[in-house]
């Protein structure tokens, strides 16, 4: 084929007959595909602007074998499909994966019509499942219609790809849902998050949000679920739990056939008690799903819960425990009976139990109802006393509320009025029939309103989340509730496998003085290496905070936290807390501080400007000073020079000092001392990079291109073209 098209070329002229060729060949695909991925570099690269973004796809090994890049026809493929311009388009650095996840998110979400352009349409292929591939970030909106699309039978194989390449799941905007959308959502959380890749969740604007939705996606998301033989996928259990039970199974028994625990006779009842198609309802499988269900649930509502069941504290009390479950508390293993007399005994005690559950459940759902509703999930509480599996001292659904929450010294929320002060349990589940798979490192909440009972129910969920890394709480109107959260990253902070390294809060109000707040979220959680803390406004009255809070006003930060490395204060008064300024900036473990429009110089004096410069002088592990906002104008920039003074000890590698009506002749002056410094130093000096974002540099041109000219050659600056005329106002401030 190369020889022919060669041939022609050289015969009837390059140009006009090699369009015709490519176009043909284009057109025949199907047929030529393994001839065309062996044709010379000079003829591929013709052919390959005429593919459609299936072929095109599929051509990325043959184009890379020849030395040619696909990226400027993904990049063409873009601008003419999607006709927008990505954000930080500057940082996209392989335009055929930015192009095939939003490709596939856009045909999801029904917003791109296929036949819309030829480069789209194929029928060898189907959109969802050859770019399902290559999306590795996901947003669901609205109605949900995308997780319903994504569970339909057809699109089982778009699923399993996902489960493998998608990392990010966002929510955005979400409505109320109906019971079957939600299923479909459980499946594809379960899939996605328990069986899957995905390490973040993210949700954002959702100013009425439903509580029972809400729920669902925060506890799948920290792992807990029900039985997996619970979740069918097309009227079929999951195949993978299915899967991973019947392993593990398999491995437990051989452990008590190499034990020597069970006789010849029992062990062939066992076998024949496996091969019977009604094994799963056998009493065993039921004492098995109890005594795990009574584990899970001291995982998220501390030493006791009024909702264990006696027969399984029985049994759990006469069997080898396991303390290497993921969460780090104590859990019985099911299936490690030590003695069949036990097992036949609880057994007898269960019998009887199991049947009224299930008699009790029958009668009320009735003969169309769910068997699985997930509101039975969220809101179970209240039900559970009929169960006739709960103690027969159990109290009432507001105690329970009450007691599982704040009875214990090892649960999550304890005896703050604001918990306190709402009856009900709502926000509570129970984890009876939840087992524990895995979960997220990362928890974004954005614009979303939290009530007392979901942060109740996030504190009890983030007391054993231990794979959690990251968590974002941005817009929740926590106010007093604040310390619920807490609550639940004070126990966190007791598992000695815990990951939870950064914590960012922001929100309207703040409930407390910042600074209180700050010692209070690392008083919490000693271990964080990162918090970053923001409020629009000053904080509410004193008279706001619940009683019987404790003050960690007496806890000095750094005593608070040896761990913490980077720390942001963003749009909060710190103009009365000059102590803790300079405090923090003296903290021997912190290498990353900013103040970002902080009104750290408001009220202050000179004398504050120098004890700030002489803290870092004498400070070796700060690395970076962010300043942006703080109104330092000239003289301010000219003075912090002498952060790198001979005599300085400062290991200070970036500084900014963004948005802090700084003008060329100012900027010049610190270029010229900075300069000075670094000459009595011999040339060393750490200092690399300096920001100068909206700062006055156009009031003279002339001047401030001297000035970073001569700045670049000490270190690396990052500025902009800003119109200084917009900051008249802060400017007259200035002066």
């Amino acid at each position: 084929m190369a020889a022919a098209l060669s041939g022609a070329m050289a015969a009837e002229g390059p140009g006009s007959l090699l369009a015709l060729s490519a176009a043909a060949v284009s057109r025949s695909m199907g047929a030529l595909e393994r001839d065309v991925w062996a044709l010379p570099g000079h003829l591929l690269r013709g052919l390959l602007p005429l593919l459609t973004v299936f072929r095109l796809e599929r051509a990325e090994g043959a184009a890379r074998r020849a030395g040619l890049s696909t990226q400027p026809i993904w990049r063409k493929l873009w601008d003419d499909v999607m006709k927008t311009r990505p954000p930080n388009s500057e940082n996209i650095t392989c335009w055929r994966k930015k192009f095939l996840e939003t490709f596939f998110s856009n045909v999801l979400h029904g917003v791109l019509d296929v036949s819309s352009d030829w480069r789209l349409n194929d029928h060898h292929f189907s959109p969802l499942l050859h770019s399902s591939p290559h999306v590795s970030q996901l947003t669901l909106c609205n109605m949900l219609q995308g997780a319903v699309e994504l569970t339909a039978e057809h699109n089982q194989k778009v699923l399993e790809n996902l489960a493998v390449s998608l990392r990010i799941l966002k929510f955005q905007h979400l409505l109320s849902s109906d019971q079957s959308i939600r299923r479909s959502l459980v499946l594809l959380l379960h899939r996605l998050i328990h069986h899957g890749s995905v390490s973040q969740v993210s949700m954002y604007s959702w100013p009425v949000p439903d509580t029972v939705l809400l729920v669902l996606i925060l506890s799948m998301s920290a792992g807990f679920w029900r039985s997996g033989n619970a979740l069918t996928y097309q009227s079929s259990p999951c195949g993978l739990c299915r899967e991973k039970d019947k392993a593990q199974s398999q491995e437990s028994a051989q452990e008590r056939v190499e034990r020597g625990h069970c006789d010849g006779r029992e062990w062939s009842d066992g076998e024949n008690q496996k091969g019977s198609p009604r094994a799963p309802e056998e009493p065993d499988a039921e004492v098995n799903r109890c005594r795990a269900d009574v584990c899970l649930n001291s995982v998220l509502s501390g030493p006791r819960s009024p909702l264990q069941n006696q027969a399984c504290e029985e049994a759990s009390s006469k069997v080898p425990c396991d303390t290497s479950i993921q969460g780090g508390s104590s859990c019985c293993i099911s299936d490690q009976l030590s003695c069949h007399s036990v097992l036949r005994k609880t057994r007898r005690r269960l019998k009887s139990a199991v049947g009224k559950k299930r008699r009790c459940l029958r009668r009320s759902r009735g003969p169309y109802a769910d068997p699985e509703d997930l509101y039975d999930f969220v809101f179970t509480v209240a039900r559970e006393d009929n169960s006739g599996l709960l103690d027969k001292n159990s109290t009432t659904e507001g105690e329970n509320a009450e007691n599982w929450t704040s009875s214990s010294p090892g649960s999550p929320c304890t005896g703050h009025a604001v918990c306190k002060k709402r009856g009900g349990s709502a926000g509570i589940f129970s984890l009876k029939a939840a087992h524990r798979f895995r979960s997220v490192s990362t928890l974004e909440l954005f614009s979303i309103p939290l009530t007392g009972e979901t942060c109740r129910t996030l504190s009890n969920l983030l007391s054993s989340w231990v794979s959690l890394e990251n968590l974002v709480l941005s817009y929740n109107g926590l106010d007093a509730n604040i310390f619920c959260i807490l609550s639940g990253l004070r126990a966190l902070s007791r598992h000695s496998d815990c990951h939870l390294r950064v914590v960012r809060v922001s929100d309207v109000f703040s409930h407390m003085p910042c600074m209180e707040l700050v010692r209070c979220i690392l008083s919490a959680f000693p271990r964080l290496h990162t918090l970053s803390v923001s409020f629009d406004l000053k904080n509410q009255l004193e008279v706001n905070r619940p009683e019987g809070n404790p003050s960690c006003s007496q806890a000095e930060i750094p005593e608070c936290n040896p761990n913490l490395k980077k720390l942001s204060f963003h749009d909060m008064n710190l103009a009365e807390h000059q102590k803790e300024v300079l405090l923090l900036l003296q903290d021997p473990v912190l290498q990353e501080i900013t103040f970002s429009f902080c009104r750290l110089f408001e009220s202050s004096t000179t004398e504050f400007l120098s004890e700030i410069i002489n803290t870092v002088k004498r400070n070796s592990s700060l690395k970076s000073l962010k300043l942006p906002g703080n109104r330092l104008g000239n003289h301010r920039l000219v003075a912090l020079a002498d952060i790198f003074s001979e005599d300085s000890s400062s290991s200070l590698c970036q500084l900014d000092v963004s948005s802090n009506c700084i003008k060329p002749d100012g900027l010049l002056e610190f270029t010229k001392k900075l300069e000075g410094h670094i000459q009595q130093r011999g040339g060393q000096i750490q200092f690399t990079h300096l920001r100068l974002f909206q700062n006055w540099l156009d009031q003279d041109a002339e001047t401030a291109q001297e000035a970073l000219r001569r700045l670049k050659a000490v270190c690396s600056v990052v500025n902009d073209s800003w119109d200084s005329s917009q900051a008249f106002a802060d400017y007259i401030s200035v002066m």
